[in-house]
């Protein structure tokens, strides 16, 4: 399975997760934590906040159209399982986020830059989760 390394591309996305976790920051005091963000969004959560959470999803949605805008095309995209385990896949995530308390955004982005040692080693747990789960499905199953 190649992939294709794309370092403009990335490096741009990460400048812009880099600038949109500083502007959050600056702006209302808060952590850029993709799935704390998203789950006040749900009930018992609900505050004076969630028109700014909701314009912060919304432009994750609205990010690969406006990627078409500017390039003509939207992003390459490949899901190469079925239904059912790209479910139990988010499932895993899902859980994974609350009993890590975070995701990677609020974790690997915005703990690390701030030093904390708990988001250091959440990111290097699930960091190295990672790399043993694609090393286990690409190369042994």
């Amino acid at each position: 399975m190649p992939t294709t390394f794309t370092p403009l591309a990335s490096l741009a996305g990460g400048v812009l997760i880099g600038l949109s976790a500083v502007m959050l920051m600056a702006v209302s005091g808060r952590i850029a934590g993709v799935s704390g963000i998203a789950a006040r969004l749900l009930p018992p959560f609900g505050d004076n906040a969630t028109s700014g959470r909701f314009a912060f999803i919304a432009g994750l949605v609205a990010a690969p159209a406006l990627a078409r805008i500017v390039t003509g095309a939207f992003p390459p995209q490949a899901i190469e399982t079925g239904g059912v385990l790209l479910a139990v896949a988010g499932l895993l995530v899902g859980f994974g986020s609350v009993w890590g308390n975070g995701c990677t955004s609020g974790h690997g982005v915005c703990g690390i830059s701030r030093l904390s040692i708990r988001s250091i080693v959440a990111t290097l747990v699930f960091m190295t989760t990672g790399f043993v789960t694609t090393f286990v499905v690409r190369h042994l199953v």
